[in-house]
This record gives structure tokens, C-alpha cells and sequence, in this order.
């Protein structure tokens, strides 16, 4: 199933193919959804979420996103509401239009992203979170979703080096990769090429323009590795990665410019899954959104990505300290 994801989302966002339509992507989804995986863990399977009796919560295709995801199943099973988990669908190109035809019904998401998503003229960067909020919620609309309340806690692409590097070139801040810039090498995900809070916003507001772009994973473990080891001079992991909080072996560099928007975390549900389950479903997403800091999710990435806790059990976890005497 990864693997398809991974291949139809280099197709999409990359410019080595061209642009599939919006009912090609969603019938890919469908496929890989439905086709691949017929019953979530909480075992509702297909036939109860083509009736409507489980709320299908999806997550992007890295590990913070399934841990948020895994955080929002639990916490609607523990008020009664019935489950089906879709984790790791893919990166938003997949994701937004899965969630607009109803093949998952409620998704983690980062307010500035999320914004430039759907409406790209946007100027994300020159407003606060209650704003990009407020914006987000009338372009949803007309799309048939909704943006519940969104939390303290905030992730924002960083731009990474190790401390040889940052040494070596004086690296403090994004600026000061500007005269190397020619002779490094990027690593970021597929779909950093394009992305606006990535290579393409790295160039347009910083003027960088890397030597050589390397393809890896969204702000994990590849990209971890290949810095590490020389295999690229610079990478993006997100500032809420716990090897960023915990071990201290890479340099995250100011965004001197103010290139990433506010990136706090929102979840996205169908409007019609609000409606049907209504203060039940959006109550308990709006506490958990209350309760979750930034500090809460670099701590929970530590122990999902160096600890090596099972997501679902360190949801678990989170929940019982924030939210089950609720």
C-alpha cells in the first residue's frame, strides 16, 4: 500500500509526470483505502464506513501524523463513537482530496500548510493562527469540511545541519546559507520541491538554490540518516522531532526571514460527520486540541521515535495524563 501511495504521489507532485486529475487521485485512494485494507483495528470494516457508522480518522504519511491520528481515534472510541483507522494514506496531494469524497472523515493538519493547500494565494506567513484559522474555515466550507478549534502546540518545517556543518560554513541561520548554497545538498520529501514552506519558499524568500535535491522521507528517519552520514549537507525535519529536543547531534537554523507560517496542529473533519455526531465528536477534539502542547508533542515524538513506543500506545499514555478523568 506505501509503496503505491509513495509512487502516486511522486507522479503528482513531482515534474516528472504530469498532473493527475482530482477523480483519477480519488479513485486511487479509494483503491488503496478500501481495496488494501477492509478493516481498521477497532475491526469496523468496510461495509459500517460506507454506512456511516465509524469515523474513518486518516493520517499523512509520517510518523508525528499517525501519532496525532492515533491520539484522535482514542480519544472518540473513549466517549463511545466507533473507529476506523486509514493511517499513512499519503502527503496532502493524496489526503484533501480522501477527505473531501468522504474516504476518511477526520485528519491531523497544520493550520499554514493547510492553508496555502487549498487556497495558495494566500499569505499565510503574514497572519497569526486565530487568523489563518478564520480564513481556513471559510475556504472549507464551500468544501463540505470543517476546522475544529486548534492547538497550543505548533510544528513547523526546520532546516537542519549538523554541528560539523554549521561549524565549519558559521551556520546560525537560514541566511547564512546563501553564499554556500550552490555547493550543498538538499534531503526533504518528495514534494518539498514545490511546496511553498520548502525548496520553493527556501528559494523564493531566502534565494537559496541547492546544488543537488535528494528525495527522502517527510522529516524522518532517512532524512536523520542521511545527514548524519554525509549524504546530504542540508535537510528539513520538523521542529517538534524529538532527536531535535533530546540528543542535540543537529543544528536547527533560524528562519530569519519568517519563511513558516503559524503550523499549529488542527484537525479537519467532514462537515457531514460533525453534524451526525455532533458535540460528542467535536467536544472531545477540542479538548484534546486544549491540552496539547507544543512540549507534549516533541516529548511524544521522542518516545515514539527514539524510545521506539508503539504510536498507539503512547496516545494511550498521553490521554490517560490529560484527558481520561475528563
Amino acid at each position: 500500500m506505501l509503496a503505491l501511495l509513495s509512487g502516486i504521489a511522486r507522479w503528482t507532485v513531482s515534474g516528472r509526470g504530469r498532473r493527475l486529475r482530482p477523480s483519477v487521485l480519488v479513485g486511487l485512494c479509494c483503491l488503496v483505502l478500501f481495496g488494501c485494507n477492509p478493516a481498521g483495528p477497532t475491526g469496523v470494516g468496510h461495509d459500517a464506513v460506507i454506512r456511516g457508522q465509524s469515523v474513518v480518522v486518516g493520517s499523512f504519511n509520517f510518523p508525528e501524523s499517525v501519532l496525532l491520528a492515533e491520539i484522535y481515534a482514542q480519544a472518540l472510541e473513549s466517549v463511545g463513537l466507533p473507529v476506523t483507522r486509514r493511517h499513512q494514506v499519503g502527503p496532502r496531494e493524496l489526503m484533501e482530496p480522501a477527505l473531501e469524497q468522504g474516504l476518511v472523515d477526520v485528519v491531523p493538519e497544520y493550520l499554514g500548510s493547510a492553508l496555502a493547500f487549498f487556497d495558495p494565494t494566500s499569505s499565510a506567513t503574514t497572519l497569526d493562527a486565530p487568523a489563518i484559522r478564520a480564513r481556513l474555515a471559510g475556504i472549507l466550507a464551500d468544501k463540505g469540511l470543517v476546522a475544529l478549534a486548534h492547538a497550543p502546540a505548533e510544528n513547523q518545517n526546520g532546516i537542519v545541519v549538523t554541528p560539523g556543518t554549521a561549524s565549519r560554513l558559521g551556520l546560525r541561520t537560514i541566511s547564512d546559507l546563501t553564499p554556500h548554497a550552490a555547493g550543498l545538498s538538499f534531503g526533504g520529501p518528495p514534494e518539498c520541491r514545490d511546496r511553498p514552506f520548502c525548496l520553493a519558499g527556501l528559494k523564493q524568500t531566502y534565494g537559496l538554490a541547492f546544488g543537488r535535491f535528494l528525495p527522502l522521507d517527510s522529516g524522518g528517519r532517512q532524512t536523520r540518516a542521511a545527514l548524519t552520514s554525509g549524504e546530504v549537507d542540508v535537510g528539513l525535519l520538523f521542529t517538534t522531532d524529538g532527536h531535535l529536543a533530546v540528543e542535540g547531534d543537529l543544528v536547527l537554523l533560524d528562519d530569519d526571514r519568517d519563511l513558516q507560517p503559524a503550523e499549529n496542529v488542527v484537525p479537519l473533519a467532514r462537515a457531514e460527520v460533525v453534524e451526525r455526531w455532533g458535540d460528542v465528536l467535536v467536544d472531545r477534539l477540542d479538548a484534546v486540541s486544549a491540552a496539547l502542547s507544543t512540549a507534549d508533542l516533541a516529548e511524544l515524538n521522542a518516545e515514539v521515535g527514539i524510545e521506539r513506543v508503539p504510536p498507539a500506545e503512547a496516545a494511550a499514555d498521553w490521554l490517560d495524563d490529560e484527558l481520561r478523568g475528563d
